[in-house]
């Protein structure tokens, strides 16, 4: 089979995708393996691919695959959510291409057109994760407003309320003008904003012409005042109590009222009361039963309850009313003010605290098993700082609100009758049951009843996924929900930790009394190189599909892996996709170079060759050791770099050069196998990050069988790599290395050979890499010697000396001087901070015995190695 010049990526993703997707190796049926289960977070059907996926979605792809190599049924559950507010909104904009606005709709003409967007954009993304090489199971795709789940979302929502957990109430909510609905707190980013701070005089309802000052940021709202508020113990404004005031420009008469809420210090130290548009001050306007004013229409203008500006957007009024407040005589100043403004994560616009009725769940009761769960560590946070994060949160909750002024998403089911009792119950016959039931004399001369307008917040559905993707609503004690549940590990961002994974827990707890998952792993985030998240907006997030047509996925996986520590954002540059493709060459080559070599098989004695095996088949068994523990921890990024190193350094720069064959000569059928066995095995341990190019040169290697793909070959157990050999493997690249650099420096040619005296306790380990050292520092003889060779350079490789001489070139002893003495200075440094560590006694006296035995070994190999450098010197002359 002839090999291509380059890897080339996008045949050979095109042709295995199919191939394991044809195969059958995503998918997954139980049996009597152990299950290893995610299940997705499904990305929104609005979404296309980013970088912030890529990091996701490998992560999760490498769990599946190296969980698939070590004997797990393993199962990856793709599908998507319905994102209500997104997805209105690209709905809506579509119709307004269209020349159709939204309020023209019925309900019913709305939802046929945003199921006709779904169909045609809402799997993209889903399409767009094949070209990663996601191994997911395709058959199981779920969708968040399937019928199913859309009737499992229903089913909890009664439960909820019949327990008491969700009802219905007024309450200060935080309102997107934007989208126009109602949001959680969750669903509201706080930005520190350069705001004014307005300073705006009040006219005293007396004979005087005395004034009361407040300070505000947001003079628009002035217009629905109902009260000024000062401290009871604020001297300045005693004489006031009982006293009126009048809101300027509308001359409304106001009440101005104590209360120690209020801060002395800030401002004026009097404070304006609005209750419709704060949510301390609506606090204050219930405990003083102040009127309500609402002077905002839902989409952010002004309502004819402000009187003035009405129709106008509430930032025009506020530049508008500052001028008319300064007309009047009411603008005392204005200051620069630094301040927190809430902005809806959604549309990223400010958000308006509104009162308003809305459906709630009742969050505390549900929050402490799920708080247990993480605390005594049933459920275990990768990392575990975030543990914390969970705490404090859980430990503070608030009520949920969970109904959403939309039409896209699952409709609240809840019906009320003419004179306004609610009816909740999974289906409208179900309602109209109760209320005939309730109500039978109302019911038959009014025997309709009005459906809630509103649907229920995203997140009160995909709180159910990990459970719901397994037909737990339908089929609860179904074969899939049993073996697949809990699942065992969730991949997610900090981000969502209280919108999507405290809420997974309290819904796997309260429905099906288990944990949802064993295991969060939590990502960084992706960022550009100068720390900056990466956003549309800032135009620094590249073009993740034209990343993988241009460079390939395994480039693009390797590139997001490489630089990604656990739980720590991770600082994307585009010169990691080079490392990648260069990585990714290297192998090739390594592939060319190796296949090269099979026309040239033949009877050759390979014994002195054999020590490269062994010390290979070492590296990689102390490799795969240390991976294992790696991938417990998850610690991917540096579980990467390790097979990385094990492979560009170890393989390709020291193994296949002490192997290779001389120009034109035969090599062993042993050695030939047995290197195409460690770069299977070396594919196999890369597989789970580069998961194209490892399948390629899988079957390159040699021919296989139908099933021999890599993607299911198990991975070998290994025994404990042999200490004494990678010692000796040490030892020997630290050889070559010191003799090839003194050949440079001496100016050597790369043909010149040299002659090599080794004055050495240890002429065992020389006799079994004699041919290999030769060979790759070119030297014609190499003996040993029992004292210093006069005229020769003298080399120091850790207690062994070297004695280097040659026909050609000349021998810089000075040279040679200055390098040990530079090597002797930093020893003896070395030893200064091994003695302060054996010296200190706490150190002593809490480390394990191992650890100081280590630091003991360090001191006495410190000690050997000046000596013997002190030597060299002193023959030097």
């Amino acid at each position: 089979m002839e090999i291509s010049k380059n890897f080339q990526h996008n045949e050979a993703e095109q042709k295995w995708y199919a191939h394991w997707k044809k195969a059958g190796y995503f998918t997954s049926t139980p049996d009597d393996r152990p299950a290893y289960t995610i299940t997705m977070p499904p990305p929104n059907v609005t979404g296309v691919l980013h970088m912030g996926h890529a990091l996701n979605n490998s992560v999760q792809d490498i769990l599946i695959r190296r969980a698939k190599m070590t004997g797990f049924n393993t199962l990856w559950v793709p599908g998507t959510d319905h994102a209500s507010i997104a997805t209105e909104a690209k709905v809506v904009a579509m119709l307004r291409e269209k020349g159709i606005d939204k309020k023209t709709l019925s309900r019913d003409e709305f939802l046929k057109y945003a199921w006709e967007w779904k169909e045609k954009y809402g799997g993209i993304i889903l399409k767009q994760l094949e070209k990663m090489g996601c191994s997911l199971d395709w058959d199981r795709t779920a969708f968040t407003m399937d019928e199913g789940y859309y009737a499992a979302v229903m089913r909890v929502f009664v439960e909820l309320h019949e327990k008491g957990l969700v009802y219905r109430g007024v309450k200060m909510i935080n309102w997107d003008p934007k989208a126009k609905t109602a949001l959680s707190d969750e669903e509201v980013n706080y930005k520190q904003t350069n705001s004014k701070l307005y300073y705006v005089r009040y006219k005293i309802d007396s004979d005087t012409d005395e004034y009361i000052t407040i300070a505000t940021v947001r003079p628009e709202t002035i217009l629905g005042d109902t009260a000024v508020c000062v401290h009871p113990d604020d001297e300045r404004y005693a004489h006031l109590a009982g006293k009126y005031c009048f809101v300027p420009l509308i001359n409304r008469r106001i009440p101005i009222i104590f209360d120690d809420y209020i801060d002395k210090e800030f401002g004026t130290g009097a404070l304006k009361v609005t209750p419709a548009h704060d949510i301390n001050d609506y606090n204050l306007g219930l405990k003083h039963n102040l009127e309500v004013i609402d002077t905002l229409n839902d989409d952010g203008t002004m309502s004819e309850a402000a009187q003035l500006y009405v129709g106008q957007d509430r930032f025009a009024v506020r530049k508008a009313i500052v001028k008319d407040l300064d007309a009047a005589g009411n603008m005392v100043k204005e200051e620069e003010y630094s301040n927190q403004v809430g902005y809806s994560e959604r549309t990223d616009v400010v958000i308006e605290p509104r009162l308003s009725m809305q459906w709630w769940c009742k969050m505390s009761d549900l929050a402490l098993p799920a708080l247990d769960a993480v605390m005594n560590d049933e459920i275990s946070f990768h990392p575990a700082k975030f543990k914390n994060t969970y705490r404090h949160w859980m430990a503070n909750i608030k009520d949920w609100c969970i109904s959403r002024q939309l039409w896209w998403g699952q409709r609240i089911p809840a019906w009320y009758d003419k004179e306004g009792t609610v009816y909740v119950a999974t289906t409208a016959d179900g309602a109209h049951d109760k209320y005939r039931a309730a109500k039978p004399d109302l019911a038959a001369q009014h025997p309709v009843l009005r459906q809630d307008e509103d649907v229920l917040d995203t997140w009160f559905s995909s709180w159910l996924w990990p459970m719901e993707v397994f037909d737990w609503n339908k089929n609860p004690g179904n074969a899939n929900l049993a073996y697949y549940y809990p699942t065992s590990t969730l991949v997610t961002a900090p981000e969502i930790i209280f919108f999507w994974v405290a809420r997974m827990v309290m819904a796997g707890y309260e429905f099906l009394g288990q944990k949802p998952f064993d295991k969060v792993y939590f990502t960084g985030i992706v960022r550009d190189k100068q720390g900056r998240k990466m956003s549309k907006q800032l135009g620094n997030s590249p073009d993740l599909l034209q990343l993988i047509e241009d460079h390939g996925a395994d480039a693009v996986r390797f590139s997001v892996m490489i630089s990604s520590p656990a739980g720590n954002d991770l600082l994307f540059d585009e010169s990691q996709l080079e490392q990648g493709s260069f990585f990714c060459n290297k192998m090739w080559n390594a592939l060319k170079l190796i296949k090269g070599w099979e026309s040239r098989v033949g009877e050759v004695d390979d014994t002195n060759i054999l020590f490269a095996i062994e010390w290979m088949e070492a590296r990689m068994a102390a490799t795969a050791a240390e991976v294992e523990e790696l991938m417990k921890d998850f610690r991917l990024s540096e579980g990467l770099k390790t097979i990385y190193s094990l492979i560009w350094n170890d393989f390709c720069s020291w193994y296949l050069e002490w192997v290779k064959p001389g120009m034109e000569q035969p090599v062993s059928q042993h050695v030939y196998n047995k290197t195409v066995s460690i770069f299977e095995q070396l594919m196999q341990l890369l597989h789970p990050y580069m998961p194209f190019i490892t399948e390629e040169i899988y079957h390159l290697l040699r021919e296989r069988t139908d099933g021999d793909d890599i993607i299911v070959k198990q991975l070998q157990p290994y025994a404990a790599a042999d200490t004494q050999t990678l010692n000796d493997g040490q030892m020997l690249q630290e050889l070559i290395t010191a003799v090839r650099d003194c050949r440079n420096k001496s100016k050597l040619k790369p043909k010149e050979t040299i002659k090599l005296a080794i004055l050495t306790g240890n002429q065992h380990f020389y006799n079994r890499v004699l041919y290999i050292l030769s060979r790759q520092v070119n030297a014609e003889l190499i003996g040993f010697t029992t004292e210093s060779i006069a005229g020769a350079i003298s080399l120091v490789v850790q207690t062994d000396k070297l004695f280097v001489t040659a026909e050609a070139g000349g021998i810089d002893t000075n040279e040679q001087k200055e390098q040990m003495l530079k090597d002797i200075a930093y020893l003896q440094g070395f030893l200064v901070s091994i003695d302060k560590k054996l010296g200190n006694e706490r150190f002593m006296a809490n480390a394990k015995a191992e650890v100081i035995e280590a630091e003991k070994k360090k001191q006495s190999d410190a000690l050997a190695r000046i000596k013997t450098l002190e030597e060299s010197i002193a023959q030097l002359g």
